[in-house]
C-alpha cells in the first residue's frame, strides 16, 4: 500500500511521506492507527489528497491487517 501510495509523490518528497505513511502500518492498534492517518492527512493533504483518501476508503480492508500483529 505504502509503495503504490508513493506513485502520487513527487520524488523530492517521497522519504518524509514514506516515512508518515509506515507510522499508520506500523501502529500497534486499529484506533492508534486511525489517528496516524488523521495525522498524515492533516500534514500532507494540503499537497497530495490522493494518498489520504485512498487509505480512508480502503481503511476496512487495511485495519484486518491488525488481526495479525504481535
Amino acid at each position: 500500500m505504502v509503495r503504490n501510495s508513493l506513485k502520487f509523490v513527487s520524488w523530492k518528497d517521497r522519504k518524509a511521506v514514506a516515512t508518515d505513511l509506515k507510522k499508520i502500518y506500523r501502529s500497534l492498534t486499529v484506533d492508534e492507527a486511525g489517528w496516524e492517518l488523521s495525522d498524515f492527512a492533516g500534514v500532507r493533504d494540503e499537497e497530495y489528497p490522493t494518498i489520504s483518501q485512498r487509505w480512508q476508503r480502503l481503511w476496512p480492508d487495511l485495519i484486518t491487517l491488525f488481526d495479525y500483529a504481535g
